[in-house]
């Protein structure tokens, strides 16, 4: 009786599962990525001399926008609400925070009047320190930045 001969060992690395990850993930970031923006698309209005504030960017940071039709999204999470929901609903984002600065983000079209109703109930909600996301025009600097408010 013979003895069965074992295979020959393959020293080569299969890559064909790798690929197939890495196919996957591709296709997972492509879809997942549009859904990252913070708040709804708005075109900025142009400011010739903003002040960066960095703050702005941070996961906490508390974003109003307000869109071309005159309505307001609230982030974090994205929500939409009227304008008479918004001294609470930022009220309870404020709470236990050290950074009380509100930013507002509208659109270049936006009504001056749906823009002036936010930030006078983010007044009455007792916001005292608000910055208008801005961008800077493209011979200017890059980037946004935001234009504090008194």
């Amino acid at each position: 009786m013979n003895k069965p001969v074992a295979p020959q060992v393959v020293s080569e690395i299969n890559v064909t599962p790798m690929v197939d990850v890495m196919l996957v993930l591709l296709i997972i970031f492509i879809v997942i990525t549009p859904l990252l923006t913070k708040g709804v698309t708005v075109e900025y209005v142009k400011a010739k001399n903003p002040i960066a504030m960095q703050n702005a960017d941070k996961e906490d940071a508390i974003l109003i926008s307000v869109s071309r039709n005159g309505q307001s999204f609230l982030s974090p999470g994205n929500k939409q609400v009227t304008v008479d929901e918004l001294p609470t609903k930022v009220q309870d984002l404020l709470t236990n925070k050290l950074d009380k600065t509100v930013y507002i983000r509208a659109d270049a079209r936006a009504k001056y009047q749906a823009v002036e109703d936010v930030v006078d109930n983010l007044r009455a909600a007792g916001v005292d320190q608000l910055g208008l996301i801005t961008e800077t025009p493209q011979g200017a600097g890059q980037g946004t930045a935001a234009t504090p408010v008194q």
